[in-house]
């Protein structure tokens, strides 16, 4: 309690002007011990705070106490992702106001030990508060990766906290929302697949909210994040598959500080023709051949066959303007075409290595053997 007071800042100011902490200045603090019946306000404020900082830490993912996200934990009875967001909102506030409150309370404490009312106010400013509130881009972006981690079973809505990170992988911890096959997930610019990212996590909000409000939640998520920078576009889904094109690998490399666990195969081009996520504790060295020959060669012919059809439509009898509309896209099918076919040598080359990836090595030595094939971070 006494570190995290003014009274420490302002003494550590006077010790170590340089801000060099250095352990022996650390030790030249003067630690006054209020009478018990404060000391007992001052452990009991304390460990509320502490609780308070452990369980917002616990709410993502990045820490090894995460359970599930805080929106299915703060669901309730609720049927929306609004009312879990609502509660999950009021929650968050109100861990928020309750720390803030302790902290100026240990200042006004510690401040009248020292007698140091006339040198300090015990208030703490809300950009101190070490604490989040909930933040609706933020909050909804969080739940798509923790959508994304329960597609590739490093999470399962039938358990709680971390469920696969290596070792023997056991599909049945899987029930309530079943773990992608192949470890692989497509991300492209339209359903060419079943698996198709946008309708897996279209399933996913459909079976944690239910399907009555499917379509309203979908909406209020585009609009997050469409708050959050994601181009609007005609859709919810729509736009949710912009996020996932344009958004999604930047914000997981974000979060994991540029060492990511999803790795995204990714064709070169600005038309970002092909895409393909893994999970690199799914990873084998037959990884690369099936994303090239189930998918990258699987979309060739789906592409092809699309092709002829607009080429059926441009030679028909058909309006002017879906003429046009089928020429505009044929044109940008045959720049795809020639940007996967470029992307299927690199991937040929890596395939037939068959490499091998030892995961105690971490993400840098790892992602590097891949550098030619996956989006650059």
């Amino acid at each position: 309690a006494f570190m995290n007071t003014k009274i420490t800042n302002m003494l550590l100011d006077l010790l170590i002007p340089t801000l060099h902490f250095d352990i022996g200045y650390v030790g030249l603090l003067p630690i006054i011990h209020p009478k018990e019946k404060i000391n007992k306000d001052v452990i009991e404020r304390t460990e509320e705070n502490i609780a308070y900082c452990k369980t917002d830490w616990d709410s993502f993912e990045k820490s090894w106490g995460f359970k599930k996200h805080p929106l299915l934990i703060h669901k309730k009875d609720g049927k929306t992702i609004e009312e879990a967001f609502n509660n999950w909102s009021e929650f968050a506030k109100e861990q928020f106001y309750q720390l803030k409150e302790n902290e100026e309370e240990l200042n006004r404490i510690f401040i009248e030990i020292y007698g140091l009312e006339d040198e300090l106010t015990p208030e703490v400013p809300e950009e101190d508060v070490t604490v989040r509130k909930a933040d609706r881009g933020r909050d909804i972006r969080s739940f798509i990766s923790y959508a994304v981690g329960c597609m590739f079973g490093r999470y399962s809505l039938d358990e709680e906290g971390l469920v696969y990170a290596g070792g023997e992988f056991d599909k049945s911890r899987y029930k309530t929302f079943p773990v992608d096959e192949d470890g692989i997930i497509p991300v492209l610019d339209d359903e060419y697949f079943d698996d198709d990212i946008v309708a897996r996590f279209v399933e996913f909000v459909k079976v944690t909210f239910g399907e009555e409000h499917l379509e309203e939640n979908l909406e209020y998520i585009a609009d997050a994040l469409i708050e959050s920078g994601t181009s609007a576009q005609k859709t919810p889904r729509e736009t949710i598959r912009r996020y996932f094109l344009y958004d999604f690998i930047k914000d997981h490399v974000s979060t994991y500080n540029k060492r990511p666990i999803y790795w995204l195969f990714q064709s070169d081009g600005r038309g970002k023709a092909f895409n393909a996520l893994i999970y690199m504790h799914r990873y084998d060295k037959d990884t690369v051949a099936r994303v090239r020959t189930d998918y990258l060669h699987e979309l060739q012919k789906k592409i092809e066959a699309e092709k002829v059809r607009l080429q059926g439509i441009i030679d028909s009898d058909l309006s002017t303007r879906e003429k046009n509309k089928a020429k505009k896209k044929l044109k940008k099918l045959e720049k795809d075409t020639k940007e996967l076919r470029e992307y299927d040598e690199k991937l040929n080359h890596l395939a037939n290595q068959q490499i091998e990836i030892d995961l105690d090595d971490g993400v840098e030595v790892n992602y590097k053997k891949f550098a030619n094939v996956l989006t650059n971070i």
